[in-house]
C-alpha cells in the first residue's frame, strides 16, 4: 500500500515538471536538439561497442582454434602411437603363430623319435636278458648273486681304502699336531724348574738326649696328655733314640705341635698350663706365617686382588702334600707352566697363572666337604668372585665339569705335567697294583685279546692278540679303542702306551 502511494506521489511530480518545461519557450527546439544528440552519441557507443564486442570474438576464436589444433595435434599423435602398437603387435602375434606351428612340427618329431626309441629301448632290453640268461648258464649264478658277491668285494676294497685313509690323516697329525704340542709341552716344562718336597703323615721331632723324653712325658703322663689335647696331636715316645714322632693328618696341627714342643724343649719349663700358654702362642704365630707364606706366594708369582680368605688358603697349602707332593710347590710350578703355555699359544698368561695357582685349593678346606676337591674349589672361588673361566679351570681340571674355556685344558694339562714328573709324587702300593691290574682287565675285555701286560710301571700296555681272530687291520683299530675307553674310565698319572701284538706262529717236529 505504502508503495503504491509513493509510486503516484513520483508520477505527480514527473508530470508536474514535464508541464513546467513544456511551458517555458523554445523548450520543443531544445528537446529535440538533445534528443538528436543523445541519439548520435548513443550509435557512437554502439558501433564502439559492437568494435569491442567483436574484437573480443575473434581473439577468443581464434583462441579455441589454437586449443582444437593443438587437441587434434595430440589425438593425432595418440592415433599414431596406437597405430604403431597395433603393428608391433600384429608382427609378435605373426611370429608367435609362427613359433606355434614350428614348436608343433618340433612335437611331432620328437613323438615320432621317441616312438622309435622305445621300440629300440625295448629290443636292448630283450638282448640284455638274453645276455643275462647266457651269462648265467655260463657263470653258474644268477644275478642277484652275483650282484651280492660284487657288493661284498665293494665293501671290502672300501673298509680297506678307509682304513688306509685314516691312517693317514692320524699320520698327518701327528707329523703335524703331535710335533706342535711336543715342542709347546717340552719347551713349558724346561723352562720350569721347582723343588720338590715329600711330607708324610708323621712329623720327627730331634731331641738331644733321652732325659728330655721324661720331661715330656711329666709326672703320670699329664705333661704329654695336655699337649696332645692342645695340639691334637699323637705323641708317640718310644726306644728310638733321641726322637719322638708326631702323628696326625692334619700337617698344621703337627707343625704347630712340633713348634710348641720346640719353644718348651728350649725354654726348660713344661707342664700344663705352660704348654696351653706355649701352644696358643704358637698357634697364632704359625696363622700368621700362612698368611704371610700366601702373600709371598702371590708375590713371587706376580698375582694380585685375590681375596685375603684365597690367600689364606695358598698359604695352608704349605703344609699338605698330595702322593708325597708338596701342594704348594705343586700349585707354584703348575701356575708358572699355565703361564708359559698360555704365552706360547697366544693367550693370556696372566689369567692362566692364576688359575694353575688355585686349581687345587679344594684340597685345603676350612671345613669337611663331601665334594671331590676340583668341584669344592671352584665353589670356594666362586664364593670369592673369581671370574667365570678361571672358576671353571679349577672345576674342569679333573673333567668333573664341562670346560667352557681355553684356560681349562691348559690348567688340565699343566697338572699332569707337574703331577707326572719323575719324583714328583708317589702312590700306595696298593693303588699302584690295583690300577695295574685295572688296565690288564679293561684290555681282556676286548674279543680276540689273549693275554695282557702293564709294564713299566704301567706307562704301556701290551695286548696280545690271536692271530686267527683279529687281523692286521683291526690291530689298529683295537689300540685306539683300547686308548679311548682308557682315557674314559680310569685315572693315571701322564700317558699310557698301548701296543697291538699279533704273531703267527709255525711248529713242526724233526723225528
Amino acid at each position: 500500500m505504502i508503495e503504491v502511494v509513493i509510486a503516484s506521489i513520483v508520477c505527480l511530480f514527473i508530470g508536474a515538471t514535464l508541464a513546467y518545461f513544456v511551458s517555458k519557450p523554445n523548450f520543443k527546439a531544445k528537446y529535440d536538439q538533445l534528443v538528436k544528440d543523445a541519439e548520435a552519441e548513443a550509435e557512437v557507443i554502439k558501433k564502439n561497442k559492437l568494435i569491442e564486442v567483436k574484437e573480443k570474438f575473434l581473439n577468443k576464436k581464434a583462441e579455441l582454434e589454437k586449443e582444437v589444433s593443438a587437441r587434434n595435434q595430440r589425438i593425432q599423435q595418440v592415433e599414431n602411437k596406437l597405430k604403431q602398437r597395433e603393428l608391433v603387435l600384429n608382427q609378435r602375434q605373426e611370429e608367435l603363430m609362427r613359433k606355434k606351428q614350428e614348436a608343433e612340427a618340433v612335437k611331432e618329431n620328437l613323438e615320432a623319435q621317441l616312438g622309435i626309441v622305445d621300440k629300440k629301448k625295448d629290443e636292448l632290453d630283450k638282448l640284455q636278458q638274453q645276455e643275462i640268461e647266457r651269462l648265467e648258464a655260463i657263470a653258474g649264478l644268477s644275478a642277484d648273486e652275483a650282484k651280492e658277491r660284487m657288493v661284498d668285494s665293494l665293501k671290502e676294497e672300501a673298509k680297506t681304502q678307509a682304513q688306509a685313509y685314516i691312517n693317514d690323516i692320524i699320520d698327518d697329525a701327528k707329523l703335524t699336531a703331535s710335533k706342535e704340542a711336543k715342542r709347546i709341552v717340552i719347551q713349558s716344562i724346561q723352562r720350569v724348574a721347582t723343588e720338590t718336597a715329600i711330607e708324610n703323615s708323621v712329623t720327627v721331632f730331634h731331641i738331644d738326649s733321652d732325659e728330655v723324653k721324661g720331661r715330656i712325658i711329666g709326672r703320670e703322663g699329664r705333661n704329654i696328655r695336655a699337649l696332645e689335647a692342645a695340639t691334637g696331636v699323637e705323641i708317640v715316645v718310644d726306644d728310638t733314640p733321641e726322637a719322638i714322632v708326631l702323628s696326625a693328618f692334619d700337617p698344621v696341627r703337627r707343625e704347630v705341635a712340633r713348634l710348641a714342643l720346640h719353644q718348651l724343649v728350649t725354654d726348660g719349663r713344661i707342664h700344663p698350663a705352660r704348654i696351653e700358654e706355649v701352644v696358643a702362642k704358637v698357634r697364632k704365630q704359625v696363622e700368621e706365617e700362612i698368611v704371610e707364606t700366601g702373600k709371598r706366594t702371590t708375590i713371587d708369582l706376580g698375582i694380585h686382588g685375590l681375596h685375603p680368605d684365597l690367600v689364606r688358603i695358598i698359604g695352608k697349602m704349605k703344609y699338605r702334600s698330595s702322593y708325597g707332593q708338596n701342594l704348594l710347590q705343586h700349585s707354584r710350578e703348575t701356575a708358572n707352566l699355565c703361564a708359559v703355555m698360555a704365552a706360547e699359544l697366544g693367550l693370556n698368561p696372566k689369567k692362566a697363572k692364576r688359575a694353575g695357582l688355585l686349581h687345587d685349593i679344594g684340597k685345603v678346606p676350612d671345613e669337611e666337604s663331601e665334594l671331590p676337591h676340583a668341584l669344592y674349589g671352584m665353589k670356594i672361588a666362586e664364593k670369592y668372585k673369581e671370574k667365570p673361566d678361571i672358576c671353571n679351570a679349577i672345576g674342569a681340571h679333573h673333567d668333573e665339569v664341562e670346560m667352557t674355556s681355553l684356560l681349562a685344558p691348559i690348567v688340565q694339562v699343566c697338572d699332569a705335567i707337574s703331577g707326572a714328573r719323575p719324583g714328583a709324587r708317589r702312590e700306595i702300593v696298593e693303588a699302584y697294583i690295583k690300577r695295574l691290574n685295572d688296565l690288564e682287565q679293561l684290555a681282556m675285555t676286548y674279543p680276540g685279546v689273549t693275554k695282557t701286560y702293564a709294564i713299566q710301571a704301567g706307562r704301556e700296555l701290551r695286548v696280545i692278540v690271536g692271530a686267527d681272530k683279529i687281523d692286521d687291520k683291526q690291530t689298529e683299530s683295537l689300540s685306539g679303542e683300547i686308548a679311548k675307553k682308557i682315557q674314559d674310565e680310569m685315572t693315571y698319572p701322564g700317558q699310557v702306551k698301548i701296543t697291538v701284538i699279533r704273531e703267527t706262529r709255525s711248529v713242526s717236529y724233526a723225528k
